[in-house]
């Protein structure tokens, strides 16, 4: 077993263990065994910068969750790996499935959720395909979530590197980014950023949301829970969809076995049966 008490910052497998149990209780992340280097990565840093001596010296600084510094905690043990249009399948449904079902039904108001927004990739890439695909684009709110603060504040600005927007069509890139020649990166236009509204939120705690969803995207956020605590999250999930709603989950995830409430569509896609 690997050990962490030579390093820099002493880590020991009960300052490990109480880190983890103190993220699972109020996010329900499971920070496993294999997490231990990512951990000391990214906490490392942040006794590095606040002057203490070890792990444990931090433990203590955040174990009541009374401190400034738990928001940090919470931030950096959150992995964000997006990027836009991910999963391109999930884009191709809405323009060719859900959007067309929607404007059958003339509804007043759309409503997509992200759930595990990250720095605005995903729904960026929503409101991308709405603007290119849907009439009516202004009758449709997306809410984007995330537990890391820091993450939702660069979705909030919507300036990103030139490098993350390598790949997307000329014309595309065109329609809905600006870029800024001075520093090399590329801003959302305002047409895309209206629709989409940057909310903090931990999954595990109240959801302050009224109304239903037509979709839910919760893609590559249950990879972090445990089996009970993704199943509790379904049922959350299932109550806050409107009668046939779509949930769209990541490529290695699946909830055949914690819900009956959904039929499996295809490609990580699942409509709510009734």
């Amino acid at each position: 077993m690997e050990t962490f008490t030579d390093r820099e910052f002493p880590m020991t497998e009960e300052d490990f263990w109480s880190l983890s149990k103190l993220a699972y209780q109020h996010t329900g992340i499971v920070l496993a065994e294999h997490k231990k280097n990512l951990v000391y990565g990214r906490l490392s840093r942040r006794i590095r910068n606040l002057g203490l001596a070890n792990f444990n010296d931090y433990i203590e600084l955040i174990k009541d969750g009374q401190h400034n510094e738990f928001d940090a905690f919470l931030n950096a043990i959150t992995t964000n790996l997006t990027s836009f249009f991910r999963e391109m399948h999930h884009f191709d449904f809405l323009r060719d499935t859900v959007f067309p079902e929607l404007l059958r039904k003339k509804d007043s108001k759309i409503r997509i959720w992200s759930a595990g927004c990250s720095t605005g990739d995903e729904p960026y890439s929503i409101s991308m395909t709405l603007a290119d695909h849907f009439k009516n684009p202004g009758k449709v709110k997306i809410l984007a979530t995330d537990l890391d603060a820091n993450v939702l504040q660069h979705g909030r600005l919507g300036v990103y590197d030139q490098a993350r927007v390598e790949g997307l069509p000329k014309e595309l890139l065109r329609r809905h980014f600006r870029r800024d020649r001075e520093n090399g990166s590329v801003l959302v236009k305002d047409h895309i950023k209206e629709p989409v509204v940057f909310n903090r939120l931990n999954l595990l705690a109240e959801w302050p949301m009224k109304g239903q969803f037509d979709v839910i995207f919760c893609r590559n956020v249950l990879i972090y829970f445990d089996k009970e605590t993704q199943a509790k999250l379904i049922n959350r999930y299932t109550g806050c969809l409107k009668s046939r709603g779509y949930l769209i989950i990541g490529h290695s995830e699946n909830i055949s076995r914690l819900s009956n409430d959904f039929e499996f569509i295809g490609q990580t896609i699942y409509q709510k049966r009734f």
